[in-house]
């Protein structure tokens, strides 16, 4: 992905919410028969401070990716959606997208079955909890007896990226004005309305402003 510098995204924190909120990926791999990609959600490991992934993949797909035998890449793709030039001001523009992604580059951990049993737990209950009634991976014994057999269809990896490229191209570049009627129009009802996409030049543009004022 071609790095702008007004769109570059460092903070860890912000990646790391990035994550939290887009957890499902899309997982990349260069392989001696060519190009395989496979899809799967993640969770952050919250007991790391830098950014690190915890998931798994189905048989074979870790053999279908040489799984920790080579790097990887993971796409985590944020909010994204069509930019109108009818939106700008009265000069000349040309349509755009914004959007919010991230590409994390480096070579899984493969974990141990009990390991991969734990973070599986640690999957559901991510998603889980938003839940009134949440089921766990070990709610029963019914429950645990299957989540131990069909665990080992599955391989957990761990992936702390040693490469991050990572973009927030969210009108950075546009006057205030202008982002202002760009915001509008995707809180809106029409057709290219994008409230998530909103929020996150919402979030960009407060950010840009509170460094402008020191």
């Amino acid at each position: 992905m071609r790095q702008n510098p007004s769109f570059t995204l460092q903070d860890p924190a912000e990646l790391k919410r990035l994550v939290r909120e887009n957890p499902w990926v899309t997982l990349v791999s260069a392989t001696p028969e060519g190009m395989v990609a496979s899809h799967y959600p993640v969770i952050l490991d919250e007991e790391r401070e830098e950014l690190t992934l915890l998931s798994h993949v189905g048989r074979p797909d870790e053999l279908l990716h040489g799984l920790g035998e080579r790097e990887v890449l993971v796409i985590v793709q944020g909010p994204h959606g069509y930019i109108s030039p009818g939106w700008y001001d009265a000069n000349p523009a040309v349509p755009t997208w914004n959007f919010v992604v991230a590409h994390l580059y480096g070579v899984p951990e493969i974990l141990s079955p009990e390991e991969n049993y734990r973070v599986l737990g640690r999957l559901v209950d991510a998603f889980e909890d938003a839940l009134p009634e949440p089921r766990r991976m070990e709610g029963d014994p019914a429950d645990a007896a299957y989540a131990q057999r069909i665990s080992s269809g599955t391989v957990g990896f761990r992936l702390t990226p040693t490469r991050v490229v990572a973009k927030s191209k969210l009108s950075q570049n546009k006057p205030e004005a202008v982002v202002d009627t760009i915001i509008e129009q995707l809180e809106g009802d029409g057709p290219y309305a994008q409230p998530q996409l909103a929020g996150e030049m919402r979030r960009a543009h407060e950010r840009l402003r509170a460094a402008r004022n020191g």
